[in-house]
């Protein structure tokens, strides 16, 4: 953009009055003062001509390096585009705005001021006339001013000279109507120094562990979901992040008929989780859904910081549990797979050039050969993964053939499957109380009673960990691991009784088995963590599924029961038809 662009609403000016908007350009402010006489009658002696709010967006230097028409939630500055960011330190910008009407400013500017950041908000409320005094220079245009500025959240106090207003996210200090002399000479420079001192006090108290993601956390209620399957929802979500390595300060919730479009959530909420976001320093916001390319790039742009969804959550835990060269292929190709169709849009974005004419075609033509490189690659890795398929099908033709019974152990992500196999085979499998902890698919011997007692073994094999709506890029890059569970002769459901929807993950993943393009064999359900459940829970249980076998495999209750059980599953499965 040129510097001498004008924004906000343009319509019905007279070039000879945006030539006059654009001379502010040239205007210089002492760096140690909010403004001067002389600059802010000018200001107001335009906005009079024009009969609009005028907004004036100036650098610590003194450079105007905005100006629009309208009010500063109107013409305030993307958060991308600010030069500084974050909790700890104010943007380095002050804006001076007139207001048409006489009143103290409003709520909508101060939070522009927040969302912003701004080192200070000068309102200059004007009479309506003046005059030019001989010689040149407008005066007599501003009737009175207030100066506004951001406060830490502990620090709420209100004098004779200024008051504390608080909104729900934010703090700031409005003082009293000043004269347009006062205002003048008030230091500036001693006060943004003072207050960005005690924002990084707060911030640095408050900052706990710095290596952490802080993460919002963003859910949408639609009609389609209970507000008990939503919370649900919202707190696996939240056990996600926490698996990835991220901390939650704060979770928002909109209900609404459908998402929306372009945003997900509604215009108000963008900015209330903007708002919250460089209030409490947050780098990462969440989302309970699936987003779209476009839907990532216009969160982005609004809050000023980055956008992932549940899925980019998963596949980052992924990337992280993965420890065989099987595990990193397939989660390679299910980042890929993911990342394709939102290279869309970084044309520019990824040119080594500046913007502006000549530099369109780098940038798309880098955009082009990262396409094709991805698209070479994903080509690549299905190879290798459908030969990983072959040999795990040579594998299991070989077990076949020595006539030794499969069983697949599956189940909702930290159902307990890996500590299970551990119980049953000493197997000594990573086990952690996480969401997808292990990832590898383990296949173990296992000896289990056959007819009259006799030893009969078997071979357990620990699959990954199912969740609710997994997403079709996994379920595609994982399908060599999950036909471990179309080519057993069994299945062993594990189920975390002690969870509160312990009914609804049943459902889950009997959902996901029902898609798989093998019907899965015969299935025994496992009802892990009696331990920790209650009575009540136990006869829900017992009166749903009547034929589920109860065990604690972190306690080693039940497992001689569920051998047993394996013993007449396996005999059931085989056995001719």
């Amino acid at each position: 953009m040129p510097i001498e662009t004008i924004y906000g609403n343009l319509q019905g000016l007279k070039s000879s009055q945006i030539k006059q908007l654009q001379r502010l350009y040239q205007q210089r402010l002492p760096g140690d003062r909010p403004t001067t006489p002389e600059f802010a009658q000018r200001l107001a002696a335009i906005s009079t001509e024009i009969n609009q709010p005028v907004c004036t967006y100036v650098n610590r230097r003194g450079q105007v390096i905005r100006v629009g028409v309208g009010t500063p939630r109107q013409t305030q500055i993307p958060p991308l585009e600010l030069p500084r960011y974050g909790a700890e330190r104010l943007s380095g910008i002050r804006c001076i705005a007139t207001q048409l009407k006489s009143e103290p400013p409003s709520e909508a500017a101060l939070t522009a001021m927040a969302l912003q950041r701004l080192d200070v908000l000068a309102v200059l409320n004007i009479t309506g006339s003046g005059f030019q005094r001989r010689g040149g220079g407008a005066t007599g245009y501003v009737k009175e001013t207030y100066l506004a500025h951001l406060v830490p959240s502990s620090e709420e106090t209100e004098t004779d000279t200024q008051q504390t207003r608080t909104s729900p996210l934010a703090s700031w200090n409005v003082s009293q109507p000043l004269s347009l002399d006062v205002l003048s000479n008030q230091d500036f420079l001693d006060l943004v120094e003072g207050l960005e001192a005690e924002f990084q006090r707060e911030y640095v108290a408050t900052q706990v562990d710095s290596d952490r993601d802080r993460v919002l956390i963003v859910g949408v209620q639609t009609d389609t979901l209970t507000p008990q399957a939503f919370q649900d929802t919202l707190d696996e979500l939240a056990r996600l992040v926490d698996t990835a390595g991220g901390e939650v300060l704060q979770t928002f919730r909109q209900k609404r008929s459908r998402p929306h479009p372009q945003t997900a959530v509604g215009e108000g909420k963008v900015q209330e989780i903007a708002l919250t976001a460089q209030t409490l320093g947050a780098n990462l916001i969440v989302f309970d859904r699936d987003l779209s390319p476009a839907q990532v790039r216009n969160l982005e742009t609004q809050i000023g910081i980055r956008v992932v969804d549940r899925t980019e959550v998963i596949l980052d835990i992924f990337a992280q549990r993965a420890r065989t060269r099987a595990g990193k292929l397939q989660v390679e190709l299910a980042q890929l797979e993911y990342m394709l169709p939102r290279l869309t849009g970084r044309g520019q974005a990824m040119s080594r050039l500046g913007g502006g004419i000549g530099t369109r075609g780098p940038g798309e033509t880098k955009l082009e050969t990262e396409r094709r490189a991805i698209a070479r690659r994903i080509a690549r890795l299905q190879e290798e993964v459908n030969q990983l398929q072959a040999h795990r099908s040579r594998l299991r033709q070989q077990r076949q053939h020595r006539e030794v019974p499969s069983v697949a152990i599956v189940g909702y992500t930290n159902a307990g499957k890996s500590t299970l196999l551990n119980a049953l085979t000493n197997a000594e499998v990573y086990t952690a109380d996480q969401l997808f902890a292990t990832l590898d698919p383990t296949t173990r011997r296992l000896v289990v009673p056959d007819v009259g007692g006799k030893p009969q073994a078997i071979v357990l094999t620990d699959t990954v960990g199912f969740i609710h709506e997994l997403p079709a890029s996994l379920m595609d890059a994982f399908r060599a691991t999950l036909e471990e569970v179309t080519e057993a002769d069994a299945l062993l459901h594990v189920v975390d009784l002690s969870h509160p929807a312990w009914q609804s993950q049943i459902r889950s993943v009997m959902s996901i088995l029902s898609e798989m393009p093998i019907t899965p064999g015969p299935m025994l359900i496992a009802l892990n963590k009696v331990d920790r459940v209650d009575s009540d829970t136990l006869a829900v249980a017992q009166e749903e599924f009547p034929q589920a076998v109860y065990i604690s495999a972190s306690d080693r209750l039940g497992l001689e029961t569920l051998r047993q059980r394996l013993g007449q599953l396996v005999r059931y499965a085989v056995a001719p038809s």
